[in-house]
């Protein structure tokens, strides 16, 4: 008889082919050959209470008045507060009717393992919960969580989360490191990546007819990516004159939505670069690949917020690499695990257009390093981040 896991997250599917990222769901959906799996997610409108996606037992939470059930699944919490206060009003509603579901959850399926994502507040609430039904839990911090949220009562919710877990996963060591030096240095904790399925993101997904959609008859750019501060695709827009001034049949395809989007759209058009950097919003997970395989270059210019908020270990440069892109990446610690600069991809410093002009600008003029990355992209991360492997180390995590 298989075990059963029951997994919390903020960010899941609200619906087939949606385009919230889905990596929890994919990592749900190759466990359940070894376990039961049940998921436990807030609810938004439009989404149902209850399905089956795949094999996985899926609930979906009430925490307020339908039309505003929109603190997760829209771009981040922690974005969306920051946009909208109204939201804070929200907060207190959303953690205890969170508690409540895990709770009466809990007693219903009697489940061997919780695997909380997110210190911040699955790992908060699945401690609670332990504390009250003895349910073992297992945590796993994917980075807004760690990083955005500091200050002194973060940090100690963020201690009794994990020193209550049977298991501390994280993303990157980077990420690691954060939690030993700032919240404490006595956890034993593992370095588990989210994975990427090689055979859906491979070069052989190239597809001429995007090219012919957007008339790019140029070199080929895309940015993949919330459009939320962090990511920072504000500096590869300000990078963008520069490029096409030397290559003018240069476009940009940005691929995502969020609170910036409307901003970035006015600096676009103030910069008279509306035929060169193509908006196109969201896109269904499935239709990803065809995008990474049919790009020249991929540019993940992600950044320190002021407030400290950062990406763990960005799944889209995995996602670019495996599709065989040259990508370019800033060198935040976490993505120093992916990239090794000038070998397999480029690291270049954050909050700097010119930086991402400059190495643009090299590799569309000199080929045979164009062609060196290219190579060697795919083939130098393939073993360590593949779906298989990565689901292999959660398992023993959760037995």
């Amino acid at each position: 008889m298989k075990k059963k896991l029951l997994v919390m997250a903020s960010t899941f599917p609200r619906w087939k082919n949606d385009t919230n990222p889905p990596f929890v769901y994919e990592l749900s959906k190759r466990l359940t050959d070894k376990f039961d799996v049940y998921v436990l997610a807030p609810h938004y409108p439009g989404s149902n209470n209850y399905e089956i996606m795949e094999g996985i037992k899926v609930y979906r939470f009430r925490y307020f008045f339908g039309r505003y059930e929109k603190l997760a699944c829209s771009g981040g919490i922690l974005p969306l507060l920051k946009k909208n206060k109204f939201y804070w009003f929200i907060v207190p509603f959303f953690l205890l009717s969170e508690f409540l579901a895990l709770r009466k959850l809990t007693k219903k399926i009697k489940p061997d393992i919780v695997h909380a994502h997110w210190i911040i507040p699955q790992g908060f609430i699945a401690a609670l919960n332990k504390k009250l039904m003895g349910t073992d839990y297992i945590v796993t911090t994917l980075g807004g969580d760690l990083f955005g949220l500091q200050g002194k009562i973060p940090t100690i919710i963020k201690n009794f989360s994990l020193k209550n877990a049977k298991e501390i996963t994280v993303v990157s060591n980077a990420m690691k490191n954060e939690i030993l030096n700032k919240i404490n240095p006595n956890l034993n904790i593992k370095v588990i990546p989210m994975g990427v399925d090689s055979n859906l993101f491979n070069p052989n997904k190239k597809d001429n007819f995007i090219k012919k959609k957007y008339n790019i008859n140029g070199p080929f750019l895309l940015f993949v990516g919330r459009l939320t501060e962090k990511k920072g695709a504000i500096y590869l827009i300000e990078a963008m004159p520069h490029i096409i001034k030397e290559f003018p049949k240069t476009k940009l395809i940005m691929i995502g939505n969020g609170e910036l989007e409307k901003e970035l759209k006015v600096l676009t058009s103030k910069l008279g670069l509306e035929k060169n950097i193509i908006f196109i919003g969201a896109v269904q997970y499935k239709e990803l690949p065809k995008y990474y395989a049919t790009a020249d270059i991929f540019i993940g210019p992600s950044i320190i917020t002021k407030e400290g908020d950062r990406e763990g270990l960005p799944v889209t440069l995995i996602e670019s690499m495996f599709s065989g892109n040259v990508t370019i990446a800033t060198d935040l610690e976490g993505n120093k695990d992916i990239i090794k600069n000038n070998k397999n991809g480029f690291l270049i410093k954050q909050n700097n257009p010119k930086e991402i002009e400059k190495i643009v600008l090299r590799l569309l003029k000199i080929n045979s390093l164009f062609k060196k990355i290219k190579q060697n992209s795919r083939i130098s991360i393939l073993k360590k981040y593949n779906w298989k492997i990565i689901v292999n180390s959660f398992i023993g995590d959760l037995k």
